[in-house]
């Protein structure tokens, strides 16, 4: 699999079982943003979307996501940001950087009232397909 350079934007009410490389499926009944890993490897990217993940911006045609999406927890260690639904690589981040930075999320997230469970991406990304599952009519 080759990586991406531009994706395009899906509405959905419900994330669906299979992702289409490219498409970047916004689940805004979930405040979830889910889409294939953008260097190819073919891992699923979950970015909730609240005040302290991932925010979104769609201009009516394209979607920026806010910070820089970090696959630490894949073995690609991919790093890019999303914007106007266009792919800007970023640089490799060393061990010391991904651990401040999860420190940095896990004290945003103290007093907010937001539980953040510790698990890898990979993970989480079970668990909320599990939920989306369960929700589906």
């Amino acid at each position: 699999m080759t990586g991406v350079a531009t994706l395009t934007n899906e509405f959905v009410e419900y994330v669906p079982d299979d992702l289409s490389v490219g498409v970047l499926y916004v689940c805004m009944q979930y405040a979830t943003v889910v889409h294939l890993c953008c260097c190819g490897c073919g891992n699923q990217v979950v970015t909730p979307l609240s005040p302290t993940d991932w925010s979104l911006i769609y201009n009516g045609e394209a979607v920026t996501l806010h910070p820089s999406i970090g696959n630490w927890s894949f073995p690609c260690q991919s790093h890019y940001w999303i914007r106007g639904s266009q792919i800007t690589w970023a640089g490799k981040w060393m061990p010391d950087q991904i651990a401040a930075n999860r420190t940095r999320d896990r004290r945003a997230k103290e007093g907010t009232g937001i539980v953040e469970e510790v698990a890898p991406k990979s993970g989480a990304w079970r668990r909320i397909i599990g939920r989306l599952r369960w929700l589906r009519p």
